[in-house]
């Protein structure tokens, strides 16, 4: 779906909500309707959608960036150096100005869970009513169209590069640290050789050891491996902003026959969230089915998450596969598969997927082997 399309769809909602003005905050949501995504931290971007016009507002440091790069009408601009401090020095300038041309009492769309609060009351001090329409981003960006499926695959097959060239250095003395950077630089010469002048970047993190491994995520120490040792590896690749997951759980020598029992364990009730999801089922039955499985083996308290979540332009994306969530899965959705259980005294249990919502059923972008068999080192 292009920029165009988006933009066309959320104003549809707009007038069907009386809604006259949306202000956009969250990064992501703001490169999904403008196309435009910059390194932010500290300085404001503000992405504000009207029925005829799309602005923004960024940082001097952004100007060039995003006169290239900005799906937008129109470009406002807000300085932090001296020699132009006669002009718009932060991003309240331009907007104030924006707003103060809408009537008192206009409705104002706004994405009520990341909105900062002091953003919320300046807004509500100037007479706007203010209407959620965070949810309606999150509809529109949980169902890829096929410009998106075609570069979580591409992120998918990294992820996998990544993750085997890792697993390849597993070995008692490496540390965590060394262990995430064996695949990051295998990932980062490909990525540069195969899909030259794209993004590409990534996260990872290793849980090595029982007591680390119990805790659900931690990130990489300077820990070195140990023999026996239980270990949870998790990546995420994103190409050009879309994101795969990819987490596998592995044994450093050999490990017990009740650590052997458990990573089945994990291993089976992943394989039936994956069989089960589908459209037209509810996001609750993946998770209960899979934990079901543990449930019914004697270990349902020692599950403490959730099986799996939406995946896109974020790291985590609504809408989730929770116990509680009655959502109807559609074709175009796209999900990790990650049950997991953490036993005291064993370690965690835990690989991770990538899956497509397709018409008929769903397939895995993310191909490492999941079996005990390829997981001993």
């Amino acid at each position: 779906m292009s920029i165009k399309k988006r933009l066309e769809t959320f104003r549809n909602y707009m007038s069907e909500k009386e809604i006259e003005l949306s202000l956009i905050w969250e990064p992501d949501n703001q490169y999904y309707l403008s196309g435009f995504r910059a390194i932010s931290y500290s300085r404001p971007i503000v992405t504000l959608i009207s029925h005829d016009q799309t602005e923004l507002i960024v940082p001097g440091l952004e100007e060039v960036h995003a006169a290239e790069k900005a799906n937008v009408d129109k470009l406002y601009v807000y300085f932090e150096q001296i020699d132009m401090r006669h002009r718009e020095v932060s991003y309240l300038d331009h907007l104030s100005k924006l707003l103060k041309t809408y009537p008192f009492g206009t409705k104002l769309g706004v994405e009520v869970e990341v909105l900062p609060s002091s953003v919320y009351l300046f807004l509500k001090q100037l007479g706007f009513e203010l209407v959620d329409i965070g949810q309606k981003v999150v509809n529109m960006r949980a169902i890829k169209d096929e410009y998106e499926i075609e570069r979580l695959k591409v992120a998918g097959k990294l992820s996998d590069y990544a993750l085997d060239e890792s697993l390849r250095h597993a070995r008692v003395g490496i540390s965590e640290l060394e262990f995430d950077s064996c695949g990051d630089r295998l990932l980062l010469g490909i990525a540069s050789k195969d899909y030259p002048e794209e993004i590409v970047g990534y996260e990872d993190w290793t849980c090595s050891g029982v007591k680390r491994s119990e805790k659900p995520h931690l990130y990489s120490s300077t820990r070195k491996f140990e023999d026996g040792d239980v270990v949870i590896h998790s990546r995420q690749v994103w190409f050009n902003g879309y994101r795969a997951e990819n987490e596998r759980t592995f044994f450093v020598g050999q490990p017990s026959e009740k650590q052997k029992d458990l990573l089945k364990l994990a291993v089976e009730a992943q394989q039936v969230g994956m069989d089960m999801i589908r459209p037209g089922i509810t996001a609750k039955e993946v998770d209960l089915a899979s934990y079901e499985v543990f449930n019914k083996a004697g270990y349902g308290e020692y599950v403490n998450h959730r099986v799996g979540h939406g995946l896109g332009l974020s790291e985590h994306e609504e809408p989730y596969l929770r116990f509680d969530n009655e959502l109807v899965l559609q074709e175009g959705m796209v999900y990790t598969i990650e049950p997991g259980i953490y036993v005291p005294g064993l370690g965690g249990y835990r690989h991770s997927d990538t899956v497509i919502l397709t018409k008929s059923g769903s397939y895995s972008i993310t191909h490492y082997p999941r079996g005990i068999d390829s997981l001993i080192f």
